[in-house]
């Protein structure tokens, strides 16, 4: 049997290839204004949603899916819902294991999770790294390796990060890790993006120097 896929419109932009994006805001207002459209045409479509939030955020994200017209529990029954927290994906046994948070991320957004024919939609807010846990300041190395680890077609991945939350120089870093960013509220081709190989060079050089690694909270 043959699928056809429905477009993907995502922050302003119908996608066209695979998508793994940092998506910057300054609230969370305008977060999902930006995101949520995303959110509902997924529904629409037919496809997959999972989400990454964290544990006290999580009722309200729900609240604004069921605000915006999804039946979250019917959705969640039927598994085209699934939202996670921090604690069961990126800070396990309470710190963060970048290796095993992209093994664990592969197998949570494998193509066998969707229905068939079609996607899934991944959201994931990245403010987990502002806590003091062990090991969130890999955070920039993950990303650059999770570009490595993703197949080479594969469905949208959205990173959410607070601007009025990370530091400037987290959020360079951050950028360079990126293809596609959304800032602003569009989504468009990085010019910042720099190859994962260059990126955990350079991080790896900063390490063999001493230099302190940037601090996520400003």
């Amino acid at each position: 049997m043959s699928f056809v896929r429905k477009p993907v419109n995502l922050a302003g932009s119908t996608l066209t290839h695979s998508c793994h994006a940092c998506a910057f805001f300054h609230s969370k207002e305008e977060e999902y204004g930006v995101l949520m459209p995303f959110i509902q045409e997924g529904f629409e479509n037919g496809d997959r949603a999972f989400h990454i939030v964290s544990q006290a955020q999580r009722g309200a994200h729900m609240e604004r899916l069921q605000a915006a017209g999804i039946d979250t529990a019917a959705a969640e029954m039927q598994g085209q819902l699934e939202v996670r927290t921090w604690d069961e994906t990126y800070l396990q046994d309470g710190h963060f294991n970048q290796h095993r948070m992209i093994e664990t991320l592969l197998k949570l957004i494998a193509p066998e999770n969707s229905p068939p024919g079609k996607i899934s939609r991944n959201i994931a807010s990245m403010s987990w790294a502002l806590e003091d846990r062990p090991g969130a300041g890999d955070i920039v190395e993950y990303e650059a390796r999770l570009n490595q680890a993703l197949p080479a077609q594969h469905d949208p991945v959205v990173c959410t990060y607070d601007l009025s939350q990370f530091d400037a120089t987290v959020v360079i870093d951050i950028l360079r890790t990126h293809p596609m960013v959304i800032i602003g509220g569009i989504l468009q081709e990085n010019p910042f993006f720099i190859p994962p190989e260059q990126m955990i060079a350079e991080l790896e050089a900063r390490k063999a120097a001493g230099t302190a690694q940037p601090g996520a909270a400003s």
